[in-house]
């Protein structure tokens, strides 16, 4: 049987010839369908997104150098330095922006310097605000000049108060006359999340990034409270707290898948540059014949300005400020904070700071806050004068704020009156800790505190020269240097803003 087979297989093969023996059958060619020899091309969709220049990140070391500042001495004076050290009839050297001498009366004074007597006078680090809307809310007071609050939704974390806010504002000098030196501007509390702030210097400027702080980290403004469920409460919520602290959990969430899916695109498209740059160097070996077929890149998720910011706090690279009254809701925003793993920087307002002052110490998380502001709205009831001392005393961080345009001018009195206000109480507080909470620790609140909030050599020239004790209500600030430029002089007077100048009600009635 497999004889057989085999041979008539064979048989079945052949194909007899009429001249010849029997040769194989060929069965006819199928014609090949016409091909496109085209290579297929490396597509970067990347190349349509925006490719200008990004803003240059100055580090803050910058804030140490300013080439337009004197050489300034003042001698003779009493100087508290807000660390622990007091110099009397001592002496401050300002060079280039920063203090190159500090001491008692034998410090050596550089040839040429220009000499301010401080005979009977004080010298302080220049006061740092924390919480201030100058420039967002400008003078004068109008619907015009309203920029503190983008209030369209409960989160606008792609807000920046620096695109709100006017270098000309006539309160700006009002509050180097002050003594302040430096302010965190930010948005208004009606928002969860209401966007950056912006840490400026205290002086006239054309354009914001002229009055930056150089160097300054990015902060983010939210609030917790009364503040967004009155504001949104009739536009869509949150209308109670429930509301809000949900908002809060959602946001960061949706921040968090945000940048997962940025981390998984970053990744497929450095994968995609190395099959691209292998692709080359196998085209460059061949150097003929048919390239390695190209791929379209990845496609990058649209960018959330947003969610940009909730991304950037998660990754601790924003310092966050929360308006925050109530002790209940600090410790509940800390809870959040943990889940979501980002830290608070600092609760402002934060009147209740006193119930969980071991909490705030525990978390190291500042509170900035007032004397004796209270009973304005029901989450402002429980304030009391001694708060500042109380958190002080537990080893919390405090400093006293302004949030007022009028405040502002005015903070060495304000922490002079929650200081008398501790010690009646029976808490011990030494100048040097009082002065700090105007000075060195909201220059850790702002993380500026390593170039300034304290007088040391190497640091910058912020500096404010008193008519007596700053803590005295009859003291008034006669002479303020920000990074060695002089932005206040009693003796010269206010400078007017532009804005002013305009419209200062002159002999001609102030018409425009």
């Amino acid at each position: 049987m497999r004889t057989h087979l085999a041979v008539t297989i064979v048989a079945a093969a052949l194909v007899p010839s009429c001249s010849g023996p029997a040769t194989p059958a060929v069965a006819p060619k199928t014609p090949e369908e016409p091909k496109l020899d085209l290579p297929t091309p490396w597509i970067d969709t990347a190349g349509f997104y925006p490719g200008g220049v990004a803003p240059v990140a100055l580090p803050l070391s910058a804030a140490l150098e300013n080439p337009r500042a004197a050489t300034v001495a003042i001698k003779g004076a009493t100087i508290l330095t807000a660390t622990g050290k007091r110099f009397e009839r001592g002496t401050i050297v300002l060079e280039r922006g920063a203090i190159t001498a500090l001491g008692g009366p034998e410090t050596a004074i550089p040839f040429g310097a220009q000499v301010v007597d401080g005979a009977g006078r004080f010298v302080t680090p220049g006061i740092i605000d924390a919480h201030s809307h100058i420039g967002v809310y400008a003078a004068p007071d109008s619907r015009a000049n309203a920029d503190g609050n983008e209030a369209t939704a409960p989160v606008t974390a792609q807000a920046r108060a620096e695109y709100g806010y006017w270098p000309e504002d006539p309160q700006i000098v009002r509050a180097a006359a002050g003594g302040v030196t430096t302010a965190l501007i930010l948005p208004g509390s009606a928002n969860l999340i209401g966007g950056r702030g912006f840490t400026v210097t205290m002086r006239y400027g054309r354009t914001a990034a002229e009055v930056a702080f150089p160097g300054a980290p990015p902060t983010v403004k939210m609030a917790c409270g009364e503040n967004p469920t009155r504001v949104y409460g009739d536009k869509g919520g949150p209308s109670t707290r429930m509301g809000e602290f949900a908002w809060f959990r959602t946001a960061f969430h949706e921040a968090a898948a945000y940048a997962a899916k940025r981390a998984g695109y970053t990744s497929a498209r450095a994968m995609w540059e190395e099959r691209r740059a292998r692709a080359a160097e196998l085209d460059a070996q061949a150097k003929a014949g048919k390239k390695v077929p190209g791929e379209p890149a990845p496609e990058p998720p649209p960018i959330d300005l947003k969610l940009e910011t909730l991304a950037a706090i998660l990754r601790g690279e924003v310092l966050v400020q929360i308006h925050c009254y109530r002790g209940d809701e600090m410790a509940r925003m800390i809870d959040i904070s943990h889940e979501m793993g980002f830290r608070i920087r600092s609760f402002h307002h934060a009147l209740e700071g006193y119930k969980v002052r071991d909490l705030l110490a525990a978390e190291d998380i500042a509170i900035n806050t007032w004397a004796d502001w209270w009973g304005f709205k029901l989450e402002a009831y429980d304030g009391i004068p001694e708060n500042a001392a109380l958190v002080t005393e537990q080893g919390g961080r405090v400093t006293i704020h302004s949030d007022s345009p009028t405040g502002i001018q005015r903070l060495n009195q304000e922490a002079a009156k929650a200081a008398a206000a501790g010690r009646r109480a029976g808490v011990a507080l030494d100048d040097d800790q009082v002065l700090r909470w105007i000075t060195a620790n909201p220059a850790w609140v702002l993380g500026i505190d390593s170039v300034t909030g304290t007088l040391e050599v190497g640091k910058r020239a912020d500096v404010a020269m008193w008519s007596g004790s700053p803590f005295s209500v009859y003291s008034r600030a006669v002479l303020v240097l920000a990074g060695g430029e002089v932005i206040f002089d009693r003796a010269a007077g206010l400078r007017p803003a532009d804005y002013e100048l305009g419209h200062s009600g002159a002999a001609d009635g102030g018409a425009p």
